[in-house]
């Protein structure tokens, strides 16, 4: 393409050299550059592409993008004022613009992303539509899939993916959009059709430092990302209940979806009953009520089916049409995801890697158990927090772990390059507050007559504990990796996935 035509819509500050030229590909890597290429110079947490430019140069650039540098050429240099979102617009007109082809929905929140997109992709796919889906899990449609290296990816993998999806005849894209992604102009210049926001509460906070830059950094798919799409029929759907459910919409001048328990709530639920088997409800939406059985499992899925029900209503889907999708999902790798076997033990192993996620599950939980058979049970959590993440979470993670089992096995998740150790220390700080019993290896026979705490370093042994010490009607809560089937010790990623070790656990009782 025409560098002319691939600088359409970029702010940019100058140019220095010609445009007149044809660009064969675009680059944010310096170790993929090819001659003829075009470089985008992004400033990075851990390096700055504008230390790159010369090796970009060496290596055939046709072309650099930057905030800053000289003033010279060849090769072309455009200065901009934002290389970030200067390259989402580069590589958005690169790929033909394809958001604008297809039917967008972003969802944003601290929790439940994954699981309404998954719900998204099964009533869209019972509505007859070719689905596209990229978050957390992987990037998916029709029969191909992709390894998700982020949440959302960078901007240019982005527009790439979004192409390949049109050219194989997708029509519906729903994409989890990170506070990162976000944050990070991943999404600039993608036309959403529509937002849905889940919940927010406290998360990431290495990365934005303060929980209001957090959630202004979500707000942007609301106030930036949906409001500068030029697509008619635009709307918002957000978490009623939610502290933040109404602030996250302030300034949206569309159509607003609110769902919730509330009766002033636009979508909302009633006749709930909650089961190990799953959930049902009577949904009631402006355009009439539905009943639903659900395979998923208690009160946060709730609100994930409501967030999908809303989205779908909004898109004009038939009733019939949303109760099917729902009803058609069986479940989502990694969130609240049941281990089966036959020794009379609940095992789930959920996702649950923040302190109000882990609350919820374990609220759930309890609250499943004392309506069930098994209210006799103790419930057993294996927990650890990851390592060059949000420290502030440890001992939060901690405290509810310990307050809402019988017996808490604290041990290491991804480590990265901490301690796993020191990481353990800070989380078992939360258990001071309770304050709860230690065991150790001699007194394990004592533990379910008192509430208490184990530390387990080693995670392997950690899931054999606890699936060990559990007694039929016992439950075991295996929480904070889900889906994930590694474990990152210092940069490495060692294969490792709790599902398979509570198998293998369950296999040696």
């Amino acid at each position: 393409m025409e560098l002319k035509k691939l600088l359409e819509g970029v702010e940019i500050r100058k140019i220095t050299g010609e445009t007149l030229k044809e660009i064969t590909g675009i680059t944010y890597h310096s170790k993929r550059m090819e001659k003829g290429f075009l470089f985008a110079a992004l400033r990075g947490s851990e390096a700055d592409g504008h230390q790159f430019v010369k090796e970009a140069i060496q290596r055939g650039a046709e072309a650099i993008l930057l905030e800053r540098g000289e003033e010279l050429s060849p090769p072309t240099r455009i200065f901009v004022p934002n290389s970030r979102q200067a390259l989402a617009q580069v590589a958005s007109n690169f790929y033909g613009n394809p958001s604008s082809k297809i039917t967008m929905v972003g969802v944003t929140g601290t929790n439940g992303k994954t699981t309404t997109t998954y719900l998204l992709e099964s009533i869209f796919r019972k509505a007859s539509h070719e689905v596209g889906v990229i978050g957390t899990i992987n990037y998916r449609f029709r029969q191909k899939e992709m390894a998700a290296l982020n949440t959302t990816p960078e901007s240019l993998d982005l527009q790439r993916i979004l192409s390949e999806m049109v050219s194989d005849g997708v029509s519906r894209v729903i994409m989890e959009v990170s506070s990162h992604g976000l944050d990070l102009d991943r999404v600039f210049g993608c036309q959403f059709d529509s937002v849905v926001f889940t919940n927010f509460t406290l998360d990431h906070l290495d990365y934005h430092k303060t929980l209001e830059h957090y959630f202004e950094s979500k707000k942007k798919l609301f106030s930036d990302a949906l409001m500068r799409s030029p697509k008619a029929g635009r709307f918002a759907v957000t978490n009623r209940d939610d502290p933040r459910g109404e602030d996250i919409v302030e300034g949206v001048s569309l159509p607003i979806l609110r769902y919730g328990m509330s009766s002033t709530c636009d979508i909302t639920a009633e006749q709930v009953t909650y089961a190990f088997e799953g959930l049902s409800c009577r949904i009631k939406t402006p355009k009439g009520s539905f009943s639903i059985q659900s395979k998923l499992i208690g009160g946060f899925n709730l609100y994930n089916i409501l967030a999908a029900a809303a989205t779908a209503i909004g898109m004009g889907l038939p009733l019939e049409v949303i109760k099917e999708g729902i009803e058609g999902l069986a479940g989502v790798s990694g969130r609240f995801e049941k281990v089966e076997n036959r020794k009379g033990i609940h095992v789930i192993v959920d996702y649950a890697h923040t302190h109000d996620a882990m609350e919820r599950v374990l609220l759930e939980l309890k609250n499943i158990l004392r309506h069930s058979s098994r209210k006799e049970g103790k419930l057993i959590t294996v927990f650890g927090c990851g390592g060059d993440r949000d420290r502030t979470k440890r001992p939060l993670m901690g405290e509810v772990a310990g307050r809402y089992s019988d017996l808490t096995i604290l041990t290491s998740d991804n480590p990265r390059t901490e301690d796993p150790l020191a990481i353990m220390e800070e989380a078992e700080k939360g258990f001071q507050s309770i304050p709860l019993e230690e065991w150790h290896a001699g007194e394990l026979e004592e533990w379910r007559s008192k509430k208490g705490y184990l530390k387990v370093p080693d995670r392997r042994e950690a899931i054999r504990t606890a699936i060990r010490l559990a007694q039929p009607l016992d439950t075991v809560l295996i929480a904070g990796k889900g889906h994930e089937d590694y474990q990152i010790v210092g940069k490495e990623r060692l294969p490792f996935d709790d599902r398979m070790e509570a198998r293998r656990a369950l296999g040696e009782r």
